[in-house]
């Protein structure tokens, strides 16, 4: 579409003022302005356009798009089609154009749109708005680009290592690391100081839990986990591999020249005045080091009990736990399942004033105020068991181990609980009850884990709905049988806190969220100790058998915490899902 020669043919520009606005333009003058010293605004322009093709027409403000949508399009096929995602507006994605008669962007838009399950609405807008959309859809694969060419310009050979003094200089360079924004780049750093900090800060802008750099023989992949999932976010050169793992293992102070064998470490950054942390791993491939970075963001931690999704009766029950005198309290899950964020809000409630609350972690991911915690170093021997044996000797009320893995660990903290402190500790179980027969397995007699162990909280991570994404359908009649079997063996006093079973919902997309879920929250199961389940444990301690004993006291799983927070519209029915157990029947939803 041009738009100058059909504003002539319309008769609203005249042929001599068409050229002089040509000639402007090559100058870079902005149209808006040219068109402007006319008296013809860009938006009435655009309007005469639309008109002419049967297309609503926008003038985009600042920031331009929705940045959530760039994931339905691909930045090729927008820059080669000409058109750009916009925004999800009442289930419709909404795509700005700048060429109504490229058919091929039309079949392409029709392929994308059926891949993507959205139907989409064609937006008519000018090339400028079309650039800055682009601008702000590539900036993080624009900045490493640029930062890369500077990196070949600079390097004096193809090696992948830094070799220029300058670039050695500036990776040696460990001082505090400030993450500046995406046009305050900073001029004096290296290229690859600059590929670093552009891939920490959009990670961080994206709200990733992680960062993954990981070699292949021609290129290295950058992953970001968002909400659970990893995402591939960028591609480099294989041959800047070298350096960019250089400069992260400068930041952690890990040693350069130790390739053979993992190493852990950490650093911070600065981002808008909040403080983030990264706890770094290296791991070493065929094809190089592979990064693992968890992100810390110390000015989020202000994770409550009340914050992490626990219902009015699970917290009721958290909280009368907390308050026994001793014992072990374990927080059960696989890696990234969030028992780090349910210790620290639990460590949070207690009264850390006039008592003394010693941990040992490994590492420290949050800083708890008033609580002295310690990171263990098995490196040096010193180790949770060996802490544990100090911890006791610091006149502690209540202690927190941040893993219990290994047998003298696990006897330490039985010992402590039985001389009268309080444990707070973590197990990689799958389930709360499995909690049990892994201690036995570590080598804990069942006749200390009966009078010592007060609860076993269970839980996963799942996705939150986004507010007003959630589109509700009913229940059918195989669904309500399927939800009739799995509460089936519950007491039927417990069963009366249950939801009415009317309605599930699925996530649709909004404005705001593209994919109708943002966060995660947790799902839980609470195995709480009492005389049935002791008995038990002294007697047959399986999983079976104390699950049983455990059902009979009203204990709800962590999938039927699912279904509860789904009935209540908090997160999509499909979440259920993936905590296991038997399906429910999705086909009668459609």
């Amino acid at each position: 579409m041009n738009l100058l020669r059909l504003l002539v043919n319309k008769g609203i520009l005249s042929t001599s003022d068409h050229a002089m606005v040509e000639s402007e333009l090559a100058k870079n003058r902005p149209l808006a302005d040219a068109l402007a010293e006319r008296g013809i605004s860009l938006a009435d322009a655009l309007a005469v356009a639309g008109k002419a093709y049967g297309l609503p027409t926008r003038i985009l403000g600042d920031p331009p798009a929705n940045q959530e949508v760039f994931q339905y399009i691909p930045i090729d096929s927008a820059r080669y089609y000409k058109f750009v995602p916009l925004n999800v507006v009442e289930g419709a994605l909404e795509v700005g154009i700048t060429d109504p008669d490229n058919i091929e962007a039309f079949d392409a838009l029709q392929f994308i749109s059926g891949k993507i399950g959205l139907p989409y609405k064609i937006i008519l807008i000018t090339k400028e708005d079309f650039e800055r959309v682009l601008d702000e859809y590539q900036n993080l694969s624009g900045e490493v680009n640029r930062a890369l060419s500077e990196y070949e310009t600079t390097a004096t050979s193809a090696s992948a290592a830094p070799s220029t003094p300058s670039e050695m200089e500036s990776l040696l360079d460990d001082k505090p690391l400030t993450l500046t924004g995406p046009r305050e780049a900073l001029k004096e750093d290296s290229p690859v100081t600059k590929i670093v900090s552009t891939i920490l800060r959009y990670a961080i802008e994206g709200r990733a839990s992680d960062i993954h750099i990981e070699p292949s023989p021609n290129k290295t992949r950058v992953r970001f986990r968002m909400d659970g999932d990893l995402h591939t976010s960028l591609e480099l050169p294989a041959r800047v591999h070298e350096a960019v793992i250089a400069r992260i293992k400068i930041l952690s102070k890990l040693r350069l020249d130790e390739k053979r064998k993992p190493q852990d470490g950490r650093f911070s950054a600065t981002v808008d005045t909040r403080r983030i942390d990264f706890r770094v791993s290296t791991f070493p491939t065929e094809y190089g080091e592979k990064v693992e970075m968890r992100i810390l963001d110390q000015s989020a931690t202000t994770a409550t009990l009340e914050s992490i999704g626990l219902t009015k009766t699970q917290l009721a029950l958290i909280r009368a736990i907390m308050k026994v005198p001793y014992g072990i309290v374990l927080i059960a899950g696989p890696t990234g399942s969030g028992k780090s964020t349910t210790l620290f809000a639990m460590l949070s409630e207690l009264d850390r004033e006039t008592v003394n609350v010693v941990s040992l972690e490994d590492p420290v991911e949050y800083e708890i105020s008033g609580v002295s915690q310690s990171q263990v170093r098995p490196e040096i021997e010193y180790t949770f068991a060996n802490g544990l044996r100090s911890i006791l000797r610091q006149d502690p009320d209540i202690i927190m181990v941040g893993e219990i893995r290994d047998k003298e660990t696990a006897v330490l903290a039985v010992q402590a609980a039985l001389t009268g402190h309080l444990v707070f500790s973590t197990i990689h179980t799958n389930t709360a009850v499995g909690a049990i027969p892994r201690l036995i397995d570590m080598g804990v007699d069942p006749f200390l884990i009966a009078p010592t162990l007060v609860a076993v909280v269970g839980q996963r991570l799942v996705r939150k709905l986004c507010k007003d994404a959630g589109k509700p359908f009913p229940i059918t009649d195989s669904m309500k049988k399927f939800l009739d079997r799995e509460f089936a063996d519950i007491p039927l006093e417990y069963r009366t806190a249950l939801p009415p079973f009317k309605e599930f919902y699925h996530a649709g997309p909004t404005g705001e969220c593209p994919n109708g879920t943002r966060g995660r929250t947790a799902v839980f199961e609470i195995l709480r100790m009492d005389k049935k389940i002791e008995q038990v444990i002294l007697k047959e301690p399986v999983d079976e058998k104390i699950y049983a004993v455990a059902r009979a006291s009203g204990m709800f799983t962590m999938r039927e915490d699912a279904i509860v927070k789904a009935l209540a519209g908090e997160i999509p029915f499909e979440e259920i899902n993936t905590l296991g157990g038997e399906l429910p029947p999705v086909e009668d939803t459609a």
